[in-house]
């Protein structure tokens, strides 16, 4: 999608006229397949944003954030991110990277001297602050393994359940599961980002919702970015798919997802009791998130220095795959080959997603 720019304003009338016709056009088309979307009973609501050369030229909001009480769903809704915290928390450790406060090739035991997890062998490999950015660590998260898997047996949070333990103890129950692999010799979706958070914390001794607000939020103006929700009125409803209609999530709610089982807790998101997931626990609206990509898209916005941002964005883990046509940067997929990843955007665009239905792409 295009928006007009300045430079068209020299040309002939005819020309904006036919450019704003074909944006209208484009626009129209998008609220019908998002309507009729909604109208089908295959979501219950969205909120879409899209911006371009930082100007918001797109926002639709349809459907309810609660459908059992016919609350409509707007604009400037909360959603519960799930993954997408995971680019904020690594825009704060490049940050602290910046300022010579971290650096990516430091040991984890740096920070966490006891965080040691072994591979099948029973050899202790190093792994870096760069391994957990790029998921090439050797971790996992539970619901990526079978039921009887290693996380299962040691009970490890994946931080979308409200398990009532701490970040500590969750952090010595993924140090006794095994590696899956040599540190930096692959690539496999984890719960790294939460061991992230715990050395951000370690390194400023402040919480990770307060280094976060100091860091990343608060110098962007990002208000609804934050790991506690006030109140569950404010929040949109989540729902999982179901045989007819999406279903309404209780507090404990089991999804299947390729093959296992994600368990969420809805309602963690309202606990300060819960620690705080430095991989799935904000909360926000779609337009501050929207903000904040176009912060690193354009350079950092201050929080990070612009080189930082851009190697932020592009493949780190070479030919490794991170899915087929896919790399990965410092906290997010980087788009290598849209033939093979059947995708129609173009070659270093960057994205990620969340299990609670949020998704964002950068091109």
């Amino acid at each position: 999608m295009e928006s007009l720019n300045h430079n068209e304003s020299k040309a002939p009338a005819r020309a904006i006229t036919d450019g704003a016709l074909a944006r209208w056009e484009r626009t129209d088309a998008v609220d019908q397949v998002i309507d009729e979307t909604v109208d089908s009973g295959r979501i219950v609501g969205t909120v879409v944003m899209a911006a371009r050369h930082g100007e918001v030229i797109y926002q639709h909001a349809a459907g309810y954030a609660d459908r059992e009480t016919k609350r409509p769903m707007r604009e400037n809704e909360v959603f519960r991110l799930a993954s997408m915290t995971k680019a904020i928390v690594a825009v704060a450790a490049l940050a602290l990277v910046d300022h010579g406060q971290l650096g990516l090739d430091d040991p984890v035991t740096r920070s966490l001297p006891s965080f040691r997890p072994k591979l099948a062998d029973g050899r202790e490999p190093l792994i870096t602050i760069r391994h957990l950015l790029t998921h090439t660590a050797g971790l996992n998260y539970g619901f990526l393994e079978s039921a009887d898997g290693p996380y299962h047996r040691l009970a490890v949070s994946d931080g979308l359940d409200n398990s009532g333990i701490s970040l500590e103890e969750n952090l010595r129950r993924i140090a006794a599961a095994p590696l899956l692999f040599e540190p930096g010799s692959n690539w496999h979706y984890s719960i790294a980002i939460d061991v992230l958070g715990a050395v951000l914390e370690k390194v400023t001794g402040s919480t990770l919702p307060q280094l976060i607000r100091n860091i990343v939020t608060g110098p962007l103006n990002l208000s609804s970015l934050k790991f506690l929700a006030p109140a569950a009125a404010s929040l949109a409803t989540p729902y999982g798919d179901g045989a007819v209609q999406p279903i309404a999530m209780s507090e404990f709610f089991k999804l299947s997802f390729f093959g296992n089982d994600i368990q969420y807790s809805p309602g963690r998101v309202l606990d300060p009791r819960a620690f705080p997931s430095g991989g799935t626990g904000m909360v926000g609206t779609a337009h501050d998130y929207l903000r904040f990509i176009e912060a690193i898209r354009t350079g950092g916005a201050g929080v990070v220095r612009p080189e930082t941002a851009a190697t932020m964005t592009s493949n780190s883990i070479g030919s490794i795959a991170s899915a087929p046509g896919y790399g990965f940067g410092l906290g997010v997929q980087v788009l290598k080959d849209p033939a093979q990843a059947q995708s129609p955007l173009n070659p270093g665009a960057w994205n990620w997603g969340g299990v609670y239905g949020t998704h964002f792409w950068v091109d």
